[in-house]
């Protein structure tokens, strides 16, 4: 496999046809189909399913593209440093929980960057298997873990093994997030019982090193509620808890200003005995960048305004 064998898939996926990105590359398109069945076997996957309507990509494709691409993309900005004395650019990545007091703090970090120099900004929300995973791979500088603390021995020693640096960054409660018009939302004290006839709202792929999965969605879910939601993305979350009055979200605390927009109350649990912590990640041996450290800086300064 060589950049060459990248640029070819990646040209492919663009046209969607092999006879129009052998135009586009100006070579034959038996040769083209020559490196890309060489390139295939090399990995053992398939990147194209061919048919007679034209090809397709396939799942494994998809991954393969996006590292080809990345590649593509960061020799080309070498060239364009040494060969053309290209000015460098800003370049940032951080995969973090879907969380609004970083979010926040992502939005003051932006204010940050400069408008005269070009700039790469990766802000990825993802659970904590995805994180750690993109910051071992290098695909992310940074990353931001959530797990409850009483998991900490599991995570800490995944990070001391996947030779990852780690910072605690917070430990707080969970508060319940429900609509202004939710039956709760008045009470002046809330227990996890009272939490039974309604419907929960929760992330649908939480993690926990050498747990299973189901064990780790049982020790998020409230004990008494029997009906849940699962999602991905976080935005998603404020328009089912607006528009139906009925759901709830255990959430880190949010901003005011965010309940009011989406006409939400935040709620304490006097019975949540649940700790959760957030922990930066980060390759060992990475030096920290000034756009690093006006990040974290941001996530501090959010964290002791809103936690």
């Amino acid at each position: 496999m060589n950049i060459l064998h990248l640029k070819y898939a990646v040209e492919i996926a663009k046209t969607k046809s092999i006879s129009h990105a052998a135009e586009n590359l100006y070579m034959g398109q038996p040769n083209l189909s020559r490196a890309i069945r060489e390139l295939e076997d090399n990995l053992g996957i398939t990147i194209f399913n061919r048919s007679s309507k034209g090809i397709t990509i396939t799942p494994e494709g998809e991954e393969f593209l996006q590292y080809a691409k990345r590649i593509i993309a960061q020799v080309d900005e070498v060239e364009a440093i040494y060969k053309e004395g290209k000015k460098e650019k800003q370049q940032f990545s951080v995969c973090v929980p879907r969380a609004s007091y970083i979010s926040y703090a992502f939005s003051e970090f932006s204010k940050n960057i400069s408008t005269d120099i070009p700039a790469e900004i990766y802000y990825k929300e993802t659970n904590g298997l995805r994180t750690v995973d993109n910051v071992i791979k290098g695909n992310y500088n940074l990353g931001i873990v959530r797990y409850q603390t009483t998991f900490d021995k599991y995570f800490k020693s995944m990070f001391e093994e996947k030779h990852l640096d780690f910072e605690i960054i917070s430990d707080f409660s969970y508060v319940l997030l429900m609509s202004k018009k939710h039956k709760l939302a008045e009470k002046p004290k809330i227990n996890i019982s009272d939490l039974s006839e309604f419907v929960e709202i929760s992330h649908a792929d939480p993690y926990v090193p050498s747990l299973p999965v189901v064990n780790v969605r049982k020790e998020e879910l409230s004990r008494f509620v029997d009906k849940h939601i699962y999602i991905f993305e976080r935005g998603s979350q404020f328009e089912l808890l607006e528009n139906v009055p009925s759901t709830f979200m255990w959430v880190s605390p949010v901003p005011q200003d965010l309940c009011d927009k989406y006409n939400l109350v935040q709620k304490q649990c006097f019975d949540n005995d649940k700790v959760h912590r957030d922990v930066l990640i980060y390759r060992h041996g990475y030096k920290l960048s000034e756009l690093d450290k006006k990040f974290i800086t941001a996530v501090c300064d959010a964290k002791r305004e809103y936690l």
